[in-house]
């Protein structure tokens, strides 16, 4: 059978080093967008407040957000810069961003040292084989053939495995979600919690 013939999938995984700054830092500063995703474990969480400044910190971060999960699906109408401190963790447009700049600067230090612990726990875990990433997609698009007795369409889904407070399963992006690590770890959880996910793209 061609490859034009037989529909295919692609599912990467990964804990991405920015989305979780971008994650750290939304913590940080009290930004309560989106309200549905939950905190980052062991990060440090202002309280929200509700003035203008904090209007535009979050008008700013949720761009950056954007460009931070899907940076293709976000592109920016102007040059981006690195945030100082940040390694290459932190991008921002060189205009229109300067509140959030300012912010983020004194988060630096600790959202990159946070971020790099993040993807090192996640990559020692893929590692170990606990979770094998191609078999457990593989098995619930299995399923979910079976439930709707034809093959999956082609589709493609990037899924961020972060350290959350509550576990579940997020849309971040147009074709992004976001897995609680717990949950990821937990194959008799993870297979139904996936499986509406996979009915929705397939």
């Amino acid at each position: 059978m061609s490859g034009a013939e037989r529909p295919e999938w692609v599912v990467r995984e990964d804990a991405s080093a920015t989305v979780i700054v971008a994650l750290f830092v939304r913590q940080a500063l009290g930004i309560r967008a989106p309200e549905e995703l939950p905190h980052l474990r062991g990060a440090p969480a202002a309280q929200p407040v509700d003035d203008d400044d904090a209007a535009v910190l979050q008008r700013q971060w949720l761009a950056y957000w954007a460009m931070s999960v899907e940076p293709q699906a976000h592109p920016s109408p102007v040059p981006l810069d690195l945030v100082g401190g940040f390694e290459t963790l932190a991008v921002l447009p060189v205009e229109g961003f300067d509140e959030l700049r300012a912010a983020m600067a004194p988060l630096a230090e600790d959202a990159v040292a946070y971020a790099n612990w993040a993807s090192e726990r996640y990559a020692a875990q893929a590692r170990s084989g606990s979770a094998s990433s191609y078999r457990a997609y593989a098995s619930a698009i299995a399923e979910h053939e079976r439930r709707v007795g034809r093959r999956a369409h082609s589709f493609e889904l990037n899924v961020q495995v972060l350290p959350l407070t509550q576990r579940g399963v997020w849309w971040i992006g147009s074709l992004t979600i976001a897995v609680t690590d717990g949950l990821r770890g937990d194959v008799a959880a993870f297979d139904p919690a996936i499986q509406p996910i996979i009915a929705e793209l397939a």
